[in-house]
């Protein structure tokens, strides 16, 4: 590694070590002169390693003492339970509350929590729109006529080649661009589905998929889910010979912040290969990851072209240039016809702009700074849980992505809580939007995709105010 990062390759073992428990509350940190000496680097990289911890929370300083690792008490918040569906979802969507959700997109008179994107100051916009505009010189026509339906070439280079850090070894050919990240899933699911079909998916799971679902005329079953470790295998196996297809977030899922461990994607790649079910992958978190490297994706182990993965830059770069894309594997020729019949082609502009900005360098740049405001901000997000929210909750602890989700006691009804936030000028995700069933009527998903501020402090204070109140009115 570069010596220009080395203090970012140190920080991030010591983090780990701070992670994993090794190192505890209140434990004194090596001094600069012992980190100095023990990886042979000079007092300033040592002291940035300290200052990257304190960043992130992890530590902090005692004047004439040193350095000592802070508290994580948030930690000691249990996790909720394995999800238990049943097995046929009675697809009951939750159309009232999902209106009621999605209306408030855009609006700036109101705290976004709702949804999982990052806003703001987490984005690099100067550096995007100067991208805009140098891809309009470049391009031949200025990006006003259509691209090539398999997509813009560059863009769909330089996804092949970040395809290498997880571990799969994707051709430009093989990939096609799409409008966003919802969009490949859809057109992956229009091309491979007809009425009546049954799908396999995560619950709780994202509202999108559970809507195109169900607006393509299919049946949902909704499986088992760990709030670590993703769907339960087993209970995939159960039914692989009931299902026509398969779709998973399998890093950092929305809404719990899930990721499946590499032995788990490599048996569901092998067991749908084997039944030759079509495993649509949804993988537009797995650049956010909080630590160490991007994690694997299923494709990683599709040996076969049975995975079609898609991603974007939705949720890591630029949510509204909806630049997406897809590896559909074996079913590539039915993708590209759907997206011809659908959409003709995406963007040129932005695919021109958004390859450009990762051939640079500045993506992964960006990737590093966004990748630690997450964590930081998930940590400030749980402190505030912890202090103010109703003492019998549960909650997530997500290694990646932008979502924390919470289990709060029987007596609180999230609707009920998502009426009264929305009165303040806060929207929140009521759990009942994530599934077709009547289940998580008292869970709840928060986007900590927001710059930290007193007013955002404020605002989740609040909703723990609303939510303590409505324990006491249904106790």
């Amino acid at each position: 590694m570069s010596k220009t990062y080395l203090y970012s390759e140190i920080a991030e073992n010591l983090a780990e070590q701070i992670r994993n428990g090794s190192l505890q509350e209140g434990d004194k940190l090596p001094s600069v002169r012992m980190l100095c000496a023990e990886y042979e680097v000079s007092m300033n990289t040592a002291k940035r390693v300290f200052l990257e911890l304190e960043a992130q929370s992890l530590i902090y300083s005692k004047p004439q003492s040193g350095y000592f690792v802070s508290s994580l008490s948030y930690k000691d918040l249990p996790l909720p339970e394995e999800s238990n569906p049943i097995l046929l979802a009675n697809q009951c969507a939750p159309n009232d509350i999902l209106q009621k959700v999605y209306a408030n997109i855009g609006r700036e008179d109101i705290l976004l929590l709702s949804y999982t994107v990052a806003y703001g100051d987490m984005l690099p916009i100067a550096q995007l729109k100067k991208e805009i505009v140098q891809a309009t010189r470049a391009l031949p026509t200025g990006g006003v006529q259509y691209e090539r339906v398999e997509g813009n070439v560059n863009l769909r280079r330089m996804v092949a080649m970040r395809s290498l850090s997880w571990g799969a070894h994707l051709k430009e050919d093989d990939i096609i661009t799409t409008n966003g990240g919802m969009n490949a899933v859809s057109l992956c699911l229009i091309a491979l589905s007809k009425p009546g079909d049954t799908v396999a998916i995560e619950s709780p799971c994202y509202p999108g998929i559970l809507q195109l679902a169900l607006g393509l005329g299919l049946k949902v079953f909704e499986l088992p889910t760990n709030p670590n470790t993703g769907v339960k295998v087993e209970a995939l196996r159960e039914v692989a010979s009931k299902i026509d297809i398969c779709i998973l977030i399998s890093n950092y899922n929305t809404p719990v912040g899930s990721c499946m461990p590499d032995e788990n994607k490599k048996e569901i790649v092998e067991l749908l290969a084997k039944h030759d079910i079509p495993l649509i992958e949804d993988d537009v978190y797995g650049d956010l990851c909080f630590s160490g490297h991007r994690p694997n994706c299923c494709k990683t182990y599709d040996t076969t072209g049975n995975v079609l993965w898609c991603s974007s830059i939705s949720k890591t770069l630029a949510p509204g240039f909806r630049v997406g894309w897809v590896a559909p594997g074996k079913y590539k020729d039915k993708v590209l016809k759907k997206k011809l019949v659908h959409s003709i082609s995406s963007s040129a502009l932005e695919q021109e702009a958004v390859a450009n900005f990762m051939k640079s360098g500045k993506y992964d740049k960006h990737l590093r700074q966004l990748r630690k405001r997450l964590y930081q901000n998930y940590q400030n997000y749980a402190n505030v849980v912890k202090q103010s929210f109703p003492k019998n909750i549960k909650i997530c602890q997500p290694q990646g992505g932008l979502s924390l989700w919470i289990e709060f006691g029987e007596e609180i009804d999230t609707i009920a809580l998502y009426d009264a936030a929305i009165k303040r000028g806060i929207s929140i995700a009521p759990g009942r939007m994530f599934t077709l069933q009547d289940q998580y009527n008292n869970s709840m998903r928060l986007c900590f995709g927001l710059s930290w501020s007193s007013n955002l402090e404020s605002k989740l204070k609040q909703i723990g105010i609303l939510a303590k109140q409505l324990e006491k009115l249904n106790s």
